[in-house]
């Protein structure tokens, strides 16, 4: 079924962009792999429904500016669109964090993490075969990312990991598993998740930060984003000194051997495959492998694998062209320039202080808490 998640690109970029890429342009989503051209994020509403809705409001005799204005997402926030910054508020991630464990998770330690990130030595990084994603041992500094809704729902819709940083607080997924249309503010990501266990603990952002041209036009070119966080509720710490990390790389030349990892979103589990990465524009990462369905949005691209820690450097996210491709080939913003000062915005900023309702967040751009919608 074809969904309203389409068209994350100008029309007049889109199809030219991906058929120099060899993927699949948005023309061609509208055929029978149609399903397979909407992005790794959270599914869209079906476009046949929302017609069948629309319909059905015209029938009893609605008028048509309840037509045309669907109700706002209680759970996103404009922030500040200037610099792409969102400051969240602490209830809002205990909130999340919080309908995670009345569901099917629960946190239980898992085993210490003794090296926070590699050493420098790597590990070789053969071709996968048969190449496709297969299931992957979990690993402490790469899990999933929820984004529970007003029901609670506890379906984890993209994946992030630990990214090294002064602070020892941040991790990076793509923009589109953060912002769409404005910031989600319940956001949990639980590293190194698996079979309904954080082991590291339930993890919430304290501020995020996306690149202001994916505020404005959602700009495939910056699909990325880097999240600080603190440990739901009371417990403190810093996740780098309980996951470890993956080092970030920039401006990192393609044809490099690299190990993909997403979680998808029917699985508690990871999966992985390995290939060379290659470039089909000087903005984008491509990597073929078919496997990384709907959850893997976000998941981290590898390489220098470490073989006593796991960890590697971090070249990309699964993100960037049609929201990080299809079921058969998948896409990243480069890291370069950008993304490099992305970065160092993140990591320059002081540690926030989070924000709580009531003291101030209007002024930070956070909306009112509304009724979740049925």
């Amino acid at each position: 079924m074809e969904t309203s998640e389409r068209g994350t690109e100008p029309a007049d970029h889109a199809g030219g962009a991906d058929r120099a890429a060899g993927a699949p342009a948005a023309a061609d989503c509208l055929g029978p792999r149609g399903p397979a051209c909407t992005g790794r994020g959270r599914p869209g509403v079906p476009l046949r429904a929302t017609l069948a809705l629309g319909v059905l409001t015209v029938a009893v005799g609605s008028t048509a500016l309840v037509l045309g204005a669907p109700a706002r997402d209680p759970f996103l926030a404009p922030g500040d669109t200037a610099t792409g910054s969102y400051l969240a508020t602490r209830a809002d991630g205990d909130r999340a964090a919080a309908a995670l464990l009345a569901g099917p998770y629960q946190e239980r330690p898992g085993p210490p993490v003794t090296a926070r990130y590699g050493s420098g030595r790597a590990a070789p990084l053969p071709v996968s075969r048969p190449l496709r994603a297969a299931p992957a041992a979990p690993a402490p500094a790469i899990g999933a990312l929820f984004s529970p809704d007003g029901d609670g729902d506890p379906v984890h819709h993209c994946t992030a990991s630990v990214v090294h940083a002064p602070g020892g607080d941040l991790i990076v997924t793509a923009a589109h598993c953060v912002h769409d249309d404005g910031f989600r503010t319940r956001l949990v990501f639980a590293p190194g998740l698996h079979d309904g266990i954080a082991p590291y603990g339930l993890w919430v952002p304290t501020r995020i930060q996306v690149d202001p041209r994916w505020v404005r036009d959602r700009d495939p070119d910056h699909d990325v984003a880097f999240l600080r966080v603190r440990r739901a509720g009371s417990g403190g710490g810093r996740i780098e000194d309980v996951t470890g990390a993956e080092r970030i790389r920039f401006g990192t030349p393609a044809g490099r051997p690299a190990q993909l990892v997403g979680y998808p979103e029917d699985q508690d589990a990871p999966v992985s495959c390995r290939n060379r990465t290659n470039a089909p524009s000087p903005t984008q990462l491509r990597f073929d492998c078919p496997g990384f369905p709907s959850g893997t949005s976000g998941g981290p691209m590898l390489t220098d694998l470490d073989p006593d820690t796991g960890t590697g450097s971090l070249i990309g996210v699964i993100g960037g062209l049609n929201e990080g491709g299809d079921d058969f080939v998948s896409y990243s913003s480069r890291f370069g320039a950008d993304v490099a000062a992305l970065y160092r915005r993140a990591t320059a900023e002081p540690d926030p202080r989070v924000a709580r309702p009531g003291s101030g967040t209007a002024a930070l751009g956070v909306m009112p808490r509304a009724a979740p919608r049925s």
